[in-house]
């Protein structure tokens, strides 16, 4: 498992359009679906089989439940190379979503389009848009890590999704994700 830190987007960006299939609902869900009338929308670059996923998965479960219910969107999204990494498959997908409780749909990125126009390099890669849809946020939870005692609190997406409820700019300075590379396919 090589650590591969995400690219950070410039702020201001525009979200990336997207319409894709989710994998607990089995129908296509667009960015502009997730979107509509929402505060802020939390896109999550996730997998099944990463370890930092996996690692944080309770917190982004945590994080869903208290800001969902604050007007705020999220939306998973797992691009691997299901061909080299099977347990990122969609039938695998949807079991696992069910399984860790996720709360937003779970989408499936097959031809790695969506991962691209993100510029997203790593699983878990976070991204904060607000009302508008421009990026005010791209990193890091917290700064816990698997095999380390910091415990979980999602301080840093937490922080910044509390300044765009209340009209404030995100937090700075913004750290980058960190976790397994995108499974990408071999061209």
């Amino acid at each position: 498992m090589a650590f591969t830190e995400s690219n950070m987007l410039p702020l201001g960006t525009p979200a990336p359009d997207f319409c894709l299939p989710d994998t607990i609902s089995g129908r296509k869900i667009s960015l502009q679906e997730i979107a509509a009338g929402k505060a802020a929308v939390v896109v999550m670059f996730l997998c099944n089989h990463c370890p930092y996923v996996i690692h944080v998965n309770p917190e982004i479960v945590r994080l869903a439940h208290d800001y969902q219910a604050r007007n705020v969107a999220f939306v998973g999204i797992s691009s691997n190379d299901v061909e080299a990494y099977p347990d990122d498959a969609p039938d695998k997908m949807h079991d696992h979503a069910l399984a860790v409780g996720y709360t937003f749909p779970y989408l499936y990125d097959e031809s790695q389009a969506v991962a691209r126009a993100y510029d997203a390099a790593c699983t878990p890669d976070f991204y904060v848009f607000d009302a508008s849809l421009r990026l005010v946020y791209r990193g890091r939870l917290d700064d816990s890590r698997p095999k380390t005692n910091t415990p979980l609190t999602g301080a840093d997406l937490r922080a910044a999704l509390d300044a765009v409820l209340e009209g404030q700019p995100a937090p700075e300075p913004q750290y980058p994700s960190g976790g397994c590379n995108i499974k990408w396919k071999k061209s």
